[in-house]
Formats: C-alpha cells, structure tokens, sequence
C-alpha cells in the first residue's frame, strides 16, 4: 500500500505539474480582494471538524477540486497541494477566487493566528483548472478533469459546479469515476431562474452522485438553495468565510458550491477512517449520520463530521461493525425450574409451629414450676 501510494502520489505531480500548452492569458484575471482579518466563521462552529482530529485529519486520502485552479502560495494550502492542472491554456492562476475558497473549505491548515482551517487538512489536493468563471464549466474539459483525476486515483472528486443541462460526456465521467471507487461530490445549484422554479442541475443530479444543497447560520435551507433532483445532505453555504487569492480570506460568501467542499472534507475524513468502505458506502453513512430533514431540498440534513467518522453501523464490513449478537444457547444448557411443592410447604408450616409451640411450653414450665414449689403450690391470694 506504501509503495503504491508514493507511486501515485510520484505519477500525480508528473501529470498535473506538466504545462498545458499554448498559454495564453484570460480575457479578465481580477478576482475581488480578499482581507486578512477574520473572526471564527459560524460554519465552522456548527460542524467543529476539529473533534475529530485526534481520529483522523484525513491522512493518506487524495481530494480533487475541478474548479477555477487554487492559489498555490496561499499558507493555508501550500502544504496540502500534491499536483495541479491548468486545462484551460490560462496558466495556473486563479482568476476567479472561487477554487481557492473550494478548496480551502476541505483541506485549510490551523495556523497559529488564523481563525479559519478547513475540514480535512490532512488530505492531498490535486487542482484541476477548467474554468476562469465562478460555477460554470466547459463540458469538455470537466469530463476529461473527472477522468484524469479518477485514473490519479483520487478518493474524492469536489464539483462546485451547476450545469443546466445533461451532457452525455460528464454522465460517461462521473459514471467511470464512481465505478473507478470515486466519491463524487458536487454542489446542488443555486435557483437562478427569474420565477423561482428550482431545476435539476447537473452533475449533482446523476446517480450515485452526493448532491449538497445549502444551508444557513440558523440551520435551515437557504433561499437559493435548489431543492429539485435527489439532494443528499446540506452543507454551510450561506454568510461563508475561506482562503482567497492574494494569500487572503473571503468572507459573506454564499451558494451551493461552498456546501459542496465542506461534505467532500466530511467524505475525506470518513475514506480515511474507514478506508475499506467503497463510495457507495461512504455516501449512505454521511447520510445516516446527518442531522435530520426538515423540509424538502435538505435531503437527510446537516452533514454531521463526528457522527460521520464515529458511528457504529452494523450493517457494514470492517472495523465500523458493532460486535455480533450472541447465538442462541442450545437448548437443556439452563435447567427449568422446578414447580412449587404445595404439600411441602404446607408440612413444613406445621412442623414449624409445633416446634416453636413446643419451645414456648418448656420455656412457660421453667418459670412456673419453681414458683410453685416455692409456695406449695397454694393458690395466691385474691385482692
């Protein structure tokens, strides 16, 4: 297992690190200024990833963002990126601000100071650049960012992303990533339509998939949150603080797609934990172990990271089981017991009075014989 992770890990960074060629810059690369001063976010304090650091902090588990590219520089990540890939001839910059904050949310380290961090910062993060827009994504390029980071044997995909329509090439991806063992996570898309119809949105509506929609400081599903398709679980996507380009944070940020990372970081810790669950088994215990629906688009609720990484399931193989149930003792190996005796009872009861009024009469003659030998037994005297 050693020797495969380094070669992985050794295959990862050739790849990813290769120039794309024909780099050409994009049209805009300003992303919004981040700041550099921020208090402890509500998100953070709702899901506390840090309880269940002593267990894990997702070691040995490799997590890719598909998303605008990451600040590579940024202290909070620099550790935590293992390879990069800019599909978008662009360079590697990220001119959106959007992947930073993705990929902070899942893997930013706890620095002295710093009152953000991220889920998981023990994983390995492989950032694939695909877009220069915050949530779109070119089909093309998406599917060959979910295949490439599926054949670099990727235990999680991150997808902050909301396409519209089907498309028959991200359905072939997605399908090969979760036959390949993938967890797939992607955000649930944000109602943008002028009525406020919620629509699926693609690739959180395929099967197998871990869609997330949003959920706010008080718990509930935020406004934009899509409830349409099968949301799986809710994750903090409103009033939202991460990583930024700059080497900076971002505060008020909202949406699905900063939902999405804080399950992928929940996804981590458990593949770390439990590292013979297959995705299928990882999705049905994140969702077991949430916090509950409340209402249509929540799916099975809050994402729960202590529950997700220390609840006993017995219904699954591996050191998460509970211990087996007794059998059965085989029948004559506890003896029956005997019916009550009533005529014992009953002898036992009688036998018991004589003696005790046998006691009474020696005791009775013992105090009334020498009284009357001491008066010749003459009657007493009458008052």
């Amino acid at each position: 297992m050693i020797v495969r992770g380094l070669l992985a890990g050794m295959l990862a960074t050739q790849v990813l690190t290769a120039p794309a060629a024909a780099v050409r810059a994009p049209e805009v690369c300003d992303p919004p200024r981040g700041t550099l001063a921020v208090a402890e976010p509500w998100a953070q304090r709702r899901l506390d990833p840090k309880r269940v650091w002593p267990i894990t902090r997702g070691e040995g588990v490799t997590v890719a963002v598909i998303d605008s590219g990451v600040d590579l520089t940024h202290p909070s990540l620099a550790r935590n990126i293992a390879g990069k890939a800019d599909l978008t001839g662009t360079g590697y910059r990220d001119c959106v601000g959007h992947g930073t904050a993705v990929a902070g949310i899942i893997a930013a380290q706890h620095l002295k100071g710093v009152a953000f961090h991220g889920v998981a910062p023990g994983v390995r993060l492989l950032s694939f650049k695909q877009t220069n827009e915050e949530r779109k994504g070119n089909p093309e390029l998406l599917a060959k960012a979910i295949k490439t980071a599926t054949d670099l044997k990727s235990d999680v995909i991150n997808l902050s992303i909301e396409m519209e329509a089907d498309d028959p090439r991200i359905r072939a991806a997605v399908a090969y990533a979760l036959a390949n063992n993938v967890v797939v996570v992607a955000a649930a898309g944000n109602v943008k339509k002028e009525d406020g119809t919620p629509a699926p949105a693609y690739p959180a509506s395929y099967e197998g998939v871990i869609s997330v929609g949003s959920a706010g400081p008080d718990g509930r599903l935020t406004s934009f949150s899509n409830a349409a398709g099968q949301v799986s679980v809710l994750g903090p996507g409103g009033t939202i603080t991460s990583t930024w380009t700059g080497k900076s944070f971002a505060t008020d940020l909202e949406g699905t797609s900063y939902a999405a990372p804080y399950v992928a970081g929940v996804a981590a810790l458990v593949r770390a934990r439990f590292p013979g669950l297959d995705q299928a088994q990882v999705k049905r215990r994140i969702m077991l172990t949430a916090d509950g629906a409340s209402g249509q688009g929540t799916g099975a609720g809050m994402v729960n990271p202590l529950l997700a990484v220390t609840a006993i399931l017995p219904s699954e193989n591996g050191p998460a089981l509970a211990p087996p149930l007794p059998s059965a003792l085989p029948a004559g190996v506890v003896s029956k017991v005997p019916p009550v005796n009533e005529h014992a009872i009953s002898l036992g009861l009688i036998v018991a009075g004589g003696a005790l009024a046998g006691i009474g009469i020696v005791v009775a003659a013992r105090m009334l014989v020498p009284m009357g030998r001491r008066r010749g037994w003459r009657a007493g005297r009458a008052n």
